[in-house]
């Protein structure tokens, strides 16, 4: 399904940084705000086009709880030109913003099931407003568990906010890391590892997964093990989009477009595609 252009698919629209927070040495969350008018809805799941203003613009997916109309919250690495002065902007800085953009998790499908959401490093972002929508209506939604990696324990996203969630008695959260220190006393190894260890009911259970593409293929194969079909599987494919609009192919996945027929995609309808390493 594809979904419906936003009225500024084009022209950037002007918003000012509320707040900007370090997560990590290369990775900031942008509190961002309209300069005019009011904010666009957004769903879980969906992207906007940031635009640094005489630099370029970067696809980010919208990483803050959608029943708050008032910002648009993003975490970015920076990782190349654009990215990189995004990160550097602080609070009262401008930057341009076209969105939101594309597909997103399934949010009133998974209505009455279980959901078992996967991340991998910065890939707990875009499942983030996810998991705030599950919280805030709790009673919909069956059985909620996060499996979460990362290669190093100073490399987890959001470790406050974890903090807070793990206290809560209503959901389960798992946490692994590829290469632990001396103080870490957790899961260590790759996350697809932590989903035996997940009750995972396949006839009731939808999966939401993002992370990097090799972790959400041995992710896959995993859940496929316990049972999930595919049409239960929801991954997030962000890959480089540099229009939003279809026209540049720069997100072209097989016959697809991540902009437009993405980022959220159910894994049946890329079955195929997706097993094809060299796409």
């Amino acid at each position: 399904m594809t979904a419906a252009f936003p009225a500024n698919a084009f022209v950037p629209t002007a918003y000012r940084v509320i707040r900007q927070r370090r997560e990590m040495r290369d990775v900031a969350t942008l509190e961002l705000s309209a300069a005019a008018g009011e904010l666009p809805t957004f769903a879980p799941g969906q992207f906007n086009m940031l635009y640094a203003f005489g630099v370029g613009e970067v696809a980010i997916s919208v990483s803050g709880d959608p029943g708050n109309r008032g910002r648009f919250v993003h975490t970015l690495r920076a990782v190349g030109a654009v990215s990189t002065a995004l990160a550097r902007l602080e609070a009262g800085q401008m930057l341009g913003l076209r969105g939101p953009f594309g597909t997103g998790w399934p949010m009133t499908a998974a209505v009455g099931s279980d959901l078992v959401i996967i991340a991998g490093g910065l890939g707990l972002a875009p499942l983030r407003p996810a998991l705030y929508h599950l919280l805030s209506h709790r009673a919909d939604y069956g059985g909620i568990t996060v499996l979460y990696g990362t290669r190093h324990p100073r490399d987890i996203l959001y470790r406050r906010e974890i903090e807070r969630w793990r206290r809560r008695l209503d959901l389960d959260i798992e946490i692994t890391v590829d290469h632990a220190d001396r103080a870490w006393h957790g899961h260590v190894g790759v996350v697809p590892a932590l989903i035996p260890r997940a009750a995972i009911d396949p006839e009731n259970t939808f999966a939401l997964v993002c992370g990097p593409e090799a972790m959400m293929r041995f992710t896959v194969a995993g859940l496929r093990d316990a049972g999930l079909a595919p049409e239960r599987i929801y991954l997030s494919m962000e890959r480089n989009m540099k229009c939003a609009l279809g026209l540049c192919g720069r997100c072209q996945f097989g016959p697809t477009f991540i902009c437009k027929d993405g980022p959220v995609m159910r894994f049946d309808r890329i079955l195929q595609i997706f097993a094809t390493r060299e796409i």
